[in-house]
């Protein structure tokens, strides 16, 4: 049970302040009775909310895929450059989202945006070994080399020891596939360094088995589906 205020704030109806004025204006109504306290307490997952005579569908999370184009940041709030958040649309925005994780200003592709911190977590710890899959363009040839230092776990010049990688040949020999389950600084970026090769073009492609929904246009997102979620974690 949570007071109706708080319920309507957290579900994108407003501020608490322009909530409390929508509720005193009677437009509000649980279990079909005009909701006449901002204190009024509902349990969201049982109790038949609705306002202007629409039912609001209660979550208590969001899930959010975007498809992140270059020369935005992976950040909730920056105050020299346009973050993910800010390409959210309306019907997405509401208090406590943040990327779970990040990509590099100049890196595209499949971003999870949440406000669920222990999805987060479980998302991004590299003791849970939830794969990240880019797609890597590069300005050197791929080598058998390449590949055997992936997988054995590349070293960093501090001494930093990256787990162990998959690496997939395209194609095209300027071009590989990269999993990772760490999300070291400019990792992918790095590893290759260490190659001898620098990356020209980076992409996020997967988390776990999700893959980035092809009709996303950079910059565009879309609320996840249960299943999706799912193929995150439980892979």
């Amino acid at each position: 049970m949570d007071r109706i205020d708080k319920i309507l704030a957290s579900q994108n109806y407003g501020s608490r302040k322009q909530v409390s004025q929508i509720i005193k204006s009677g437009v509000v109504e649980v279990n079909g009775e005009v909701c006449k306290s901002i204190s009024q307490k509902v349990n969201p997952d049982t109790d038949v909310i609705t306002v202007d005579g629409r039912k609001i569908e209660y979550r208590q999370h969001l899930y959010i895929m975007m498809n992140k184009p270059s020369g935005v940041v992976s950040a909730s709030s920056d105050k020299r450059d346009k973050t993910v958040i800010d390409l959210l649309p309306e019907n997405l925005r509401r208090k406590g989202l943040f990327p779970a994780g990040r990509l590099d200003k100049d890196t595209e592709g499949l971003l999870i945006i949440t406000d669920d911190g222990e999805f987060a977590h479980q998302m991004l710890s590299p003791a849970k070994k939830v794969y990240k899959k880019y797609f890597a363009r590069l300005d050197k040839p791929v080598t058998e080399e390449m590949k055997e230092k992936f997988e054995k776990g590349i070293v960093f010049s501090d001494g930093t020891r990256c787990k162990t990688a998959f690496f997939e040949e395209t194609d095209d020999s300027m071009c590989a596939f990269v999993s990772i389950c760490e999300g070291k600084f400019h990792q992918v970026k790095k590893m290759f360094l260490v190659c001898g090769a620098n990356v020209v073009y980076l992409k996020r492609i997967a988390i776990g088995k999700l893959q980035l929904d092809q009709n996303l246009a950079p910059g565009e997102a879309r609320e996840l589906e249960n299943c999706e979620k799912h193929l995150i974690l439980f892979v």
